[in-house]
């Protein structure tokens, strides 16, 4: 009895430690088996997706920028001549004419009178000078025979003088005649904008009224802006070669006042002679062709004159770049896909783009779309896309430039 219960015994905790055993080794697949999964879970999560956009160069100058103000070409105020009632107007206000268009008509009845009489004058006039040579002819012959005392012939020499004197009177008031019936026809002296009228139809004007419409030529337009005495006189300095200072080797653009570049190129026309003596600066002047009229007399532009000289120079999008307390940076994504963080130095804005002075080289791929997405130092996939340098819009085109 005694050995079968010992027996019986040591069958059990045999079977109890066998069983431990495999709850423990269950235990152990369990957990190996879900860390397996948990792991398989991480690598199966994908690499975000983002746009980069890879640095070219382009050919950039130094350059200066001025606050600059527009100024018409050519610019007039007309005004009457002569005295009279306005009868007509043959322009609309803010309109565009032309050169010797007649623009307004003052009744010009009376000077039509006055340009009558004076003709017919004037044929009075040409008749007594005729009469009075041929008396002095007539009387130098007979003075010769002595039918006649010298007295009387200074008098017909008198007489013929005062005559031609007379007909020369009688053309010039004729002519002054001609000269107001001209003037009650206004005519625009050049091609340009004139603007709002400032007498009515019915008006009497004259020589004191005040100025009748202003017209305004703004094709080509000029553009003034002044440089500190101390950098025109460096400048001078280091040209002394030049002849005249409007002849810089320069590229000038325009930037208007809703930030949008100026399709055409300025050209320098015009450097003062003489330092404002209140603001210490020397006024120059540009001049732009304005076919389609954008540019308006008045506006505040900036100027911007770069050098011809250009040199190869990196630019960077403005959508690719950020700032924080250290300055500007932007995110670069490496040969391995990885981000990192760029502090960048950043020189003159041209349209859309940044130009690089230090941080970046050409090449070099940095996102434009998806920053929110990534960190510093993760894997991402990059998506190559083309950033249009004028306006900044990011397309899936790639230029030929970017993808070399």
């Amino acid at each position: 009895m005694f050995q079968q219960y010992i027996g019986t015994r040591f069958s059990l905790s045999s079977s109890r430690k066998i069983l431990e055993q495999m709850v423990l080794l269950t235990l152990i697949s369990l957990t190996v088996i879900g860390c397996g999964k948990a792991e398989q879970t991480k690598k199966a999560m994908p690499a975000p997706a983002v746009s980069v956009y890879t640095i070219v160069a382009e050919d950039i100058g130094s350059y200066r920028e001025f606050v600059a103000r527009t100024v018409a070409s050519k610019e007039v105020e007309l005004l009457a001549r002569v005295e009279g009632e306005l009868i007509e107007r043959n322009f609309t206000e803010g309109s565009v004419v032309e050169k010797n268009q007649m623009l307004l008509t003052i009744d010009p009845a009376a000077y039509q009178a006055s340009l009558a009489s004076a003709k017919a004058d004037l044929t009075s006039r040409v008749a007594g000078a005729a009469g009075a040579s041929r008396d002095l002819t007539r009387g130098k012959k007979v003075a010769g025979e002595g039918y006649i005392s010298q007295s009387d012939l200074d008098k017909l020499i008198t007489n013929d003088a005062q005559a031609k004197a007379a007909v020369k009177v009688a053309k010039a008031a004729l002519e002054k005649a001609q000269l107001n019936l001209n003037y009650t026809q206004i005519k625009a002296p050049f091609s340009g904008r004139i603007g709002k009228v400032n007498y009515n139809v019915g008006n009497v004007i004259g020589p004191a009224s005040n100025t009748l419409a202003t017209l305004t030529a703004t094709d080509p337009m000029y553009v003034s802006f002044q440089v500190e005495e101390s950098d025109y006189v460096s400048y001078l300095q280091a040209n002394k070669q030049m002849k005249d200072p409007t002849d810089a080797q320069v590229d000038i653009s325009l930037r208007l006042p809703n930030n949008s570049e100026y399709a055409q190129q300025g050209q320098l026309t015009f450097a003062d002679t003489k330092i404002e003596q209140g603001t210490g600066t020397v006024e120059l002047r540009a001049m732009f062709a304005n076919p389609e009229g954008i540019i308006l007399p008045g506006l505040y532009v900036n100027l911007v004159l770069e050098s011809k000289q250009k040199e190869s120079t990196a630019l960077v999008p403005q959508s690719a770049v950020q700032e924080n307390q250290q300055g500007k940076f932007v995110l670069i994504v490496d040969k391995q896909n990885k981000v990192s963080q760029r502090l960048v130095t950043l020189g003159r804005r041209i349209n859309a783009m940044w130009v690089v002075e230090s941080g970046l080289a050409i090449h070099e791929k940095v996102i434009i779309e998806g920053l929110q997405k990534v960190r510093n130092g993760i894997e991402v996939k990059p998506v190559s896309k083309n950033v249009d340098a004028l306006t900044g819009v990011i397309s899936n085109s790639i230029s030929a430039k970017s993808a070399q």
